[in-house]
């Protein structure tokens, strides 16, 4: 009785400390909200009800201000929160993560956080840690491959200097007989980043593959041509703000197209040989889906087994921290699961735009903030 009347007390004053803070944040963020509310063409904000608007407004506003990641980043229970979809903040902290996942049978991509660098240098940068990403796979032997994003190694800046940095990084990953996945982003990089691909595969980099987004219409059309190039696809609803002259107004048609660009992908993969994720769980099948949703991953089963695609040509991918009953399940029933593990000092703005695509999880954020 003693501890719950101190605990109370500590929440309490708790409380009452972070108030000037709270009123402080929603004062400042409350006209730029307001614009995004009314201003934003987004084809999922529309479809939202009121409340959940405006919870992800905040929070896309919050995960772009610099003000605001110094202020959550010097809070302890912060990362204690964030800690739960993000490895660490160095490579070894990943590699350990990725270590235990492989002892549950579960395989891994790692995913060094930070992108639209704003410097050559900067890009550089970037692509030297990627390059020791695969260094540390290789002396630890754990069964990975590594996502990048394009703008973190310099699309935003030059496409060239993308392609130069891109290529680097393939090689070396070749040379250490491993794969590397590139993320798709947000529209204004959609034709930059097939672009690349398609020209790299046709050089001869075969240990490459995209990802590709169920909400955008153009999708269907770029997976069939990309098939030509025999591209290792991971199909994913996609989680940026997009206009809806680019992406499905509502999530019903966001979950129909991905059933639909699933049994496209999964076809293409039985006329490709049915390949299978490697034996050192680097190189993935054709088909890897990236999603929590258990019926979009039922359609894909009962497709892929009226079609007779093994079990082990068909990899489920998901988040770290997230559904990892649905990992463990999915491992259990002979299918092929990576675990996308991102790392770095960059966690913030990763870290809200989780909280942004499923506001549930802010409970978990702030229930964290009272626990000893």
């Amino acid at each position: 009785m003693i501890r719950k009347t101190q605990r109370i007390k500590k929440e309490v004053f708790l409380i009452f400390k972070i108030t000037p803070t709270i009123k402080r944040v929603f004062s400042s963020i409350s006209q730029p909200i307001k614009a995004i509310v009314l201003k934003s063409n987004s084809a999922h904000i529309r479809n939202l009800f009121p409340g959940e608007i405006m919870i992800r407004s905040i929070l896309i506003y919050l995960s772009k201000a610099d003000w605001a990641r110094n202020l959550v980043t010097n809070w302890k229970f912060a990362w204690k929160a964030a800690s739960r979809f993000i490895a660490g903040e160095t490579i070894d902290d990943a590699i350990n993560v990725v270590k235990e996942l492989n002892k549950n049978g579960i395989n891994a991509t790692l995913d060094q956080l930070g992108e639209n660098t704003s410097s050559p240098e900067e890009a550089l940068q970037a692509t030297q840690g990627i390059i020791r990403i695969l260094e540390e796979i290789e002396e630890n032997e754990v069964k990975a491959n590594v996502s990048i994003k394009l703008t973190q190694i310099g699309l935003a800046l030059n496409e060239q200097l993308c392609l130069d940095n891109l290529e680097r990084i393939l090689n070396n990953a070749k040379d250490k007989n491993n794969f590397i996945r590139v993320d798709m982003e947000d529209t204004p990089y959609t034709d930059q980043t097939i672009k690349l691909v398609h020209y790299l595969m046709n050089k001869g980099y075969l240990n490459t593959g995209i990802v590709l987004q169920s909400y955008l219409y153009r999708t269907e059309i770029d997976i069939k041509e990309l098939i030509k190039d025999k591209v290792k696809f991971r199909l994913v609803k996609g989680a940026y703000k997009e206009s809806s002259n680019d992406a499905f107004p509502r999530k019903k048609d966001v979950d129909e197209n991905f059933d639909r660009l699933t049994e496209i992908i999964i076809s293409s993969a039985i006329e490709q040989g049915s390949e299978v994720v490697s034996s050192n769980g680097r190189f993935p099948p054709v088909t890897a889906l990236g999603t929590h949703d258990e019926k979009r991953i039922l359609k894909a089963i009962q497709f892929q087994k009226m079609k007779g695609l093994s079990n082990d040509a068909l990899e489920f991918q998901m988040l770290y921290g997230i559904r990892r009953d649905l990992q463990e399940q999915l491992t259990a029933q002979k299918y092929p699961v990576r675990v996308y593990v991102p790392f770095g000092t960059h966690w913030y703005p990763y870290f809200v735009r989780r909280l942004a695509e499923r506001p549930a999880n802010i409970w978990f954020f702030i229930s964290n903030y009272f626990r000893k």
